[in-house]
């Protein structure tokens, strides 16, 4: 049974944490625990590296749009970019100001989701992180202030990443695998989303029709002037405020906030090679053109006030020209560490806070590429949103705990650091 949970997880992966894993014994003796202790710092060159063999390969995910319009549904445990999160617990999503930018107090919009189940233990079955931000860059330049606060309670922050974790036999999904033949069904609906981005929870109805639901007033504005204002009709009740959403609904509500969500894709994770290089730079079997790319480089060399940032620019650029088309670098193993883009602006240990709800450690996971603003459309210009990358660390035991979502910890390194950081 647990082989039939394998296949055909996440498409084209052969990354065990990226997949729902068998729990044998024998099995479970393939996962790799450090209990050597704590590793001096994040960016320390002097750490000693393990043998190559002894090390998972990194993850890479690539984004493809879906083969099947349900393929991303939160039954199947995706792994997606764009569109609307796949809730793994439905019920009990995050809310209040854990929802919003910190810096300006809009929603925090979806980007991306990551499936990596655990073997260690029962309750992280099912695992998955899910990583929103704030649209604006100047919330994202003024985020790399705060990120260098020492005490994570007074950090505003624009960028929030959440783990939920399961196990096996919940009350939300059967026990058995998913078929994936557009026939799954979860265990239980999920709660009413927000009308306008399909995201939060919509703990708040339209005094008129009594039938849309929003996740905060803001939200219920926008709604209102982009055309809710014509449909908003008492004869148009179909559904009591109080009914929870059912698919038909979440169709609705994703229908209504696609022009304000980025496009929907599906996350495939291969392993990286190491010694294949593409030709042509990487970019032969890229969808972003090489010009796009150039422009890019051009601009983020440009930037670069110092040898150093240039040399590890240079080695970031040689090492992703692999896989062009690389948005997610995965790599969950004891001392892992970013490929960062630029010597200035790394996080030190002590820059990354411990655990909120345990006070264990908090290791590097996965980051993510700025290649994925191309996917979504966004402008390559000064103003636009932008990033050299992103990086999430999560509690290094996965705790478990009474609440469904617990915040983790991103670090986002942009271009250049030397005029927006402050230690």
């Amino acid at each position: 049974m647990e082989e039939e949970f394998n296949a055909g997880r996440i498409r084209g992966a052969s990354k065990r944490t990226l997949q729902i894993t068998p729990l044998d014994e024998e099995d479970q003796e393939e996962v790799q625990v450090d209990d050597s202790g704590d590793v001096d710092s994040y960016d320390d060159d002097d750490e000693t590296e393990e043998e190559d063999e002894d090390k998972e390969p990194v993850g890479l995910g690539v984004l493809e749009k879906p083969e099947n319009a349900w393929s991303l549904l939160r039954e199947l445990f995706p792994s997606k970019a764009g569109g609307t999160p796949a809730w793994l617990d439905p019920i009990n999503l995050p809310t209040g100001k854990s929802c919003l930018c910190d810096i300006c107090g809009e929603p925090l919009q979806f980007m991306l989701q990551v499936y990596a189940p655990l073997t260690e233990k029962d309750s992280t079955f099912h695992r998955t992180l899910f990583l929103f931000m704030c649209t604006s860059m100047t919330c994202l330049l003024k985020d790399q202030h705060e990120q260098w606060k020492r005490n994570q309670d007074k950090q505003s922050r624009s960028v929030k990443v959440f783990r939920c974790q399961l196990p096996r036999d919940n009350s939300f999904y059967s026990s058995e695998p998913p078929r994936n033949n557009g026939k799954d069904k979860p265990s239980s609906p999920g709660a009413v989303l927000c009308g306008w981005c399909g995201t939060w929870k919509g703990d708040k109805v339209c005094g008129g029709c009594r039938r849309v639901h929003y996740c905060s007033e803001k939200h219920q504005t926008v709604h209102w002037k982009s055309g809710h204002k014509q449909r908003c009709l008492p004869s148009s009740i179909s559904q009591d405020a109080s009914e929870p959403s059912n698919n038909k609904t979440l169709r609705e509500v994703q229908e209504v906030a696609s022009k304000s969500l980025w496009p929907e894709y599906e996350i495939a994770i291969t392993d990286e090679c190491e010694d294949n290089v593409s030709d042509d730079n990487g970019l032969v079997n890229s969808l972003i053109s090489s010009s796009r790319v150039d422009e890019s480089i051009e601009a983020l060399m440009d930037s670069f006030e110092g040898g150093d940032d240039k040399k590890s620019w240079a080695s970031f650029q040689e090492r992703i020209s692999r896989t062009p088309e690389q948005v997610l670098r995965y790599y969950r193993d004891a001392g892992a560490k970013p490929l960062w883009p630029t010597s200035s602006g790394q996080p030190s240990k002590a820059d990354i806070p411990k655990c909120t709800y345990c006070g264990d450690r908090r290791a590097f996971e996965f980051q993510v590429l700025p290649q994925i603003l191309y996917y979504f459309g966004v402008e390559n210009d000064v103003h636009s949103l932008d990033w050299a990358t992103i990086a999430v660390y999560t509690c290094e035991s996965s705790c478990d705990g009474h609440i469904a979502y617990k915040e983790e910890f991103a670090w986002v390194q942009i271009a250049s650091q030397s005029s927006t950081t402050q230690r």
